[in-house]
């Protein structure tokens, strides 16, 4: 591009460009500094700022991908990350994830799914779809979790979610101190969700995933306030059950939705 022949309008969408397709090379910069127009140096100095930040995110997701670097020395290349959302509230399923990402992946903002805002994990739930090489979801429903207990239907969930993946992982992380007995090499993280970029795109496709099911519950039963709260245990949530009692998606196996019941009794 001939800067000096351009409008600064043209200058600005020719950077936006850039920064939308993640274009960090940067010869042209000198050329740009050189531009003597006031208009010119403002979006020079922006497009500077972005350039840094990128490269701080970049240095961020690095250490984000040790734990998938670490394995790919020991010769696994499909490395699966998977992570869980609703193990807590008192209503709705509980949802896994298991996500292999390829081995170059830069997806900036990647982040356990706890750290980021509603409208970013939305964002990063259809880039992970769009790039990951396999994304795998599993379920377990809430008569399940009543019937052999949420850590169990939790378990059930990761084994489902790992099913799903094709082509098949040679190596799992997954996120937490505890796992099903895979057949597959397989390594529980603590806190793998802000360890490992896969845990992280797992966690990311567990919370908006649950988080659209509980949405959509939320038109069929009004007044618990489902879209709010997630099905989590809060004030509002437990005002409503001992009002109205529970619904065939509460978990009644857990005590305070037991409780609830007994002083709605």
């Amino acid at each position: 591009m001939n800067f000096s022949q351009s409008s600064c309008a043209e200058i600005s969408t020719f950077l936006e460009e850039r920064k939308k397709a993640l274009d960090l090379e940067a010869a042209f910069l000198p050329e740009l500094a050189a531009d003597p127009r006031k208009g010119v140096q403002n979006l020079f100095s922006k497009y500077k700022s972005w350039l840094l930040k990128v490269e701080q995110e970049k240095a961020r997701l690095a250490g984000l991908y040790r734990m998938e670097r670490q394995l790919s020395a020991r010769g696994y290349q499909l490395i699966a990350g998977i992570d869980e959302a609703g193990r807590g509230p008192l209503a709705g399923p509980v949802v896994a994830a298991a996500v292999v990402l390829p081995e170059k992946f830069f997806l900036p903002g990647l982040n356990d799914s706890k750290k980021i805002s509603h409208k970013k994990r939305e964002a990063l739930y259809e880039e992970i779809y769009r790039q990951a090489v396999a994304v795998g979801v599993g379920m377990a429903e809430v008569e399940e979790i009543d019937r052999i207990n949420i850590l169990r239907a939790d378990y059930k969930a990761m084994e489902r979610a790992v099913a799903q993946l094709k082509p098949e992982p040679q190596y799992l992380l997954i996120d937490g101190n505890g796992a099903p007995k895979f057949s597959l090499p397989y390594l529980p993280v603590v806190g793998g969700d802000g360890l490992s970029a896969s845990i992280a795109a797992a966690s990311i496709i567990a919370k908006v995933t649950r988080d659209r099911i509980m949405e959509k519950l939320d038109a069929d039963y009004p007044e618990y306030g489902f879209a709010q709260h997630k099905g989590y245990g809060t004030a509002q949530h437990i005002a409503a059950l001992k009002e109205h009692g529970p619904t065939v998606v509460h978990r009644l196996s857990f005590d305070i939705v037991r409780q609830c019941i007994l002083e709605n009794q």
